[in-house]
Formats: structure tokens, sequence, C-alpha cells
């Protein structure tokens, strides 16, 4: 088989495997299916999803388990979901080629007008953000990706653009693209990649695939890491799309008053200044579309006021799995009353960048919870700024409450992932909602997604 990029019919007569049976996976299994009907199909699972992967496809061959290199030698493809990382010893000791939903839609999508974003931070929100604005244009455009929908559940659907959120799990399986956008890069996912260099290596591969790549001029490391790109835009600078005194502007021309955006922040605003340099970079009228952003409504979880409950204001912004996302989450709420709850599952990231932001401008009250909750707090003592620890979110709530003062905002911004407590940042929004006395069913899930 050549190393051109797997298309589904190219998976005719191979031995065919399936790791993953989460949303990615099941819409792997339906399209190879559509195509290639009679093609024995194994799936690896875990043990819990047995029953269901059967009951999804009872011509599956389903394995309740995490195959090693040996199991994976038996076979000539395997399409892999982005949880499984590409650097397992399994996948690199087997000698079994490796494609994914991401890599597959691609290959079949050549004609697709693509604008590809990525980011630590900022890549959900500014891939909604362009569709919204592309939508309002009257341009019919698709949603999709790592923002909610797999790629190949819309893999016959017709578009003029696609605005497509890759994880780091999945730039590595993109291209061609007519753009692509980087809103900003620091470490995370070091227990996928291995290392905060080729966590690095892999959000660039980006890159080598744009026509066009757009990239936040405000970021000096990745300025330096793209200089060498032909075709290299930048936002947040003049004489680009760019903030300057709350407004956001096209160069020296003001165009919209960012106090008008319903997501808060000045990183927001920086993410619609993002997604209107892609609408023009895709040669579509940015300044027309630009009255829009005042009716793009902010996403689930990404510092989304729930209300006042108990004489608190409180704001969820479980999205936050890095210190830096919990900096701009503070930054927004400057001159409030602000308690932060921080912590969650240990990926070993760096937090010494929090501690000098706070030895300079600590809210209110700081609360660590989870498993890294001890090592914040260390390093929060260290530095002597005051901090109380407690052992999950449900106890740093209640004690939020008698820490905050009366008309004070509770604020969770963990700045770490919630696989120590939680099944995702969602379940972990949602709880926090309803220990806060909100309705969790309330908080809706991403709109737009699809085609529109």
């Amino acid at each position: 088989m050549s190393d051109a990029p797997l298309r589904i019919g190219d998976l005719a007569g191979q031995r065919v495997a399936v790791w993953g049976f989460g949303r990615e996976g099941r819409a792997a299994i339906t399209a190879i299916r559509s195509r290639l009907p009679q093609l024995p199909l194994t799936l690896f699972c875990s043990a819990g999803e047995v029953d269901a992967a059967q009951a999804f496809d009872a011509t599956l061959q389903v394995r309740g388990e995490e195959p090693d290199a040996a199991a994976l030698a038996a076979f000539d493809v395997v399409v892999k979901s982005p949880g499984i990382s590409a650097y397992k010893p399994a996948l690199q000791d087997s000698g079994v080629r490796v494609t994914s939903g991401t890599a597959l839609w691609f290959a079949e999508r050549p004609d697709a007008r693509v604008v590809a974003v990525t980011g630590t931070k900022g890549k959900s929100t500014t891939t909604a953000l362009l569709a919204h604005l592309a939508r309002s244009l009257g341009v019919r455009t698709v949603l999709a990706g790592n923002i909610g929908m797999p790629l190949l559940e819309l893999l016959h659907t017709q578009a003029d653009l696609w605005a497509i959120e890759l994880s780091s799990f999945q730039t590595g399986e993109a291209g061609p693209v007519e753009l692509g956008l980087i809103t900003s890069l620091y470490e995370e996912h070091l227990d996928w990649h291995g290392s905060r260099e080729r966590y690095i290596a892999d959000k660039l591969k980006l890159m080598d695939v744009s026509r066009q790549l757009l990239v936040n001029g405000l970021q000096a490391s990745l300025l330096q890491r793209t200089q060498g790109h032909p075709h290299r835009l930048l936002f947040g600078q003049a004489p680009g799309w760019h903030v300057e005194g709350g407004v956001i502007h096209r160069g020296t021309q003001p165009v919209f008053d960012a106090g008008l955006l319903r997501a808060p922040g000045e990183h927001n605003a920086l993410n619609a200044c993002a997604a209107l340099a892609a609408l023009e970079a895709m040669g579509f009228d940015a300044l027309a579309a630009a009255p829009s952003l005042a009716s793009f409504r902010p996403l689930p979880h990404r510092l989304q006021p729930l209300g006042e409950q108990g004489g608190h204001y409180w704001i969820n912004d479980s999205i936050s799995t890095t210190p830096q996302a919990t900096l701009a989450a503070l930054g927004s709420l400057a001159g409030q009353q602000v308690t932060v709850i921080v912590g969650g599952h240990d990926r070993g990231l760096d937090w010494s960048e929090f501690v000098t932001a706070m030895q300079a401008h600590a809210p209110h009250a700081i609360l660590a919870q989870g498993a890294n909750g001890p090592r914040i707090a260390q390093a929060l003592r260290a530095a002597g700024i005051a901090v109380e620890e407690t052992t999950s979110v449900a106890t740093a709530v209640e004690r939020a409450r008698v820490l905050t003062p009366a008309g004070g905002t509770i604020l969770l911004s963990p700045g770490a992932p919630s696989f120590d407590q939680f099944h995702d940042y969602a379940e972990r929004g949602r709880r926090f909602a309803e220990m806060a006395g909100f309705d969790g069913h309330e908080i809706v899930g991403i709109e737009g997604l699809g085609v529109a």
C-alpha cells in the first residue's frame, strides 16, 4: 500500500481494526460500513463498552481490551480515535498503518474550502465565531471537528466553507487546508504527546499543510516558530485585526466595541479578531460581518456566567485546563471580589507563571482542590500567597460560599483536566452549576454544529 492518504475505498480487502468507541469511533464505523458493507471490522474498546458496541453494529468483532503490539500486528490498518495517543508503544511497535476519522475525511474531501483552527486555548470559540460570522453573510458553513461533531458524520455534506477545530491529537492527520489558524501555543496534553517539545511540534504540523497560515501576533514564541511559512498572516497586531482601547480595529479603523461581546474578556476579543481575519483571508467581507459579533452566544463551560445564587455570582469556566486559561479568566474579572477554584487531574504542567501572576494580582481567595491541588498550593505558599486546600470541587464550593463576600464572584477555572473526579470538563461544569444551585440541564451543548 502506498503512503498516499488513505481513502475509505482503499480499505477494501484489508484487515481493518477500529480503536475507540466514542463518537469518533462510531462515526468511523458508520462511514466505513456505508462504503464497504461487507468489510470485516474489529473494534477494540473498553470492557464496559462491549455490549453497546455489539448493539451498535452486530457484525463487528468486538474485543473489550486495550490491544498490545502483537494484537495490532494482525491488521493492515488501524483507524484510531483522537484520544488514543499516536505514541503508544503498541502502535509504534506493531508496524500497522494508522489512520483516523480526520485523516479519512481529508482524503475524501480535497475539494472542501477549509479553515482549520488549533491552539492551546481559544480554538473552540474562534472556530464557532468564524462559523457564526460566515453564516451572517449567507455563506453555507460547516462547524465541526474537535468542537463536538466528527468530520465523518458530514462526509457527504456540501458547503461553501468548513470551520474545523483540530486538537493537538488531530493536527498531524489533517490537510491540505486553505487556511490554518493557530490561536495560542502553551504546554498541554503532555500525557498524550509525551513531552512539551513533542506537543508543540504536533501542533505546528498544521503549518506544514496550510496554504496560508494565520497566527497570534502577540505571542513571541509562536511568531518565532512560524516565521518560515511563506504565506503567514497575523492577527492581534496593527495593521491587521487587533484590539485597542477596548475596541476591535482593522488597521486604524475602529470596527466593533468589544464590550458588546457576550463572551467576556480581552482574550475573547482577540478570538474575534482571529475569526474576522480568517474570514477576510478566505475572501469574505469581514467588515460586513463584524456587527454580528454582538449576537454570538458564548460556548458553554467557557467563562459562562451562571447567574446569582445565595448572594454570590457564579461563573463556570470548566473548559480551563491550563494555568494560562485560569489567568485569562481572572483577567476578565479584574476589579471584582473573586474566589477562584483551581486544580484537578495532574498532568505535570508548570504553574510558575500562575504563581508569579498571583504575586502581583491575587484574587480575593484561591481554593486548590483535586489531585494536583496540593502541588499548586505548595507552590503558592512558597511564594507567600494565601491559599486554602480542599479535597474536591464539592468541598471547594462549600468553602467558597464562606470565604466570598456578598456580591462577590465564585469562579471555577481549574487550570487542569477533570479526570480525577469527573468524566470530562462538561460533567464538571454541570456538577458545579448544580452545586451552586442552578439547573445543570440548562447548560446546553454548542449551538450551530453541522451545516447552516
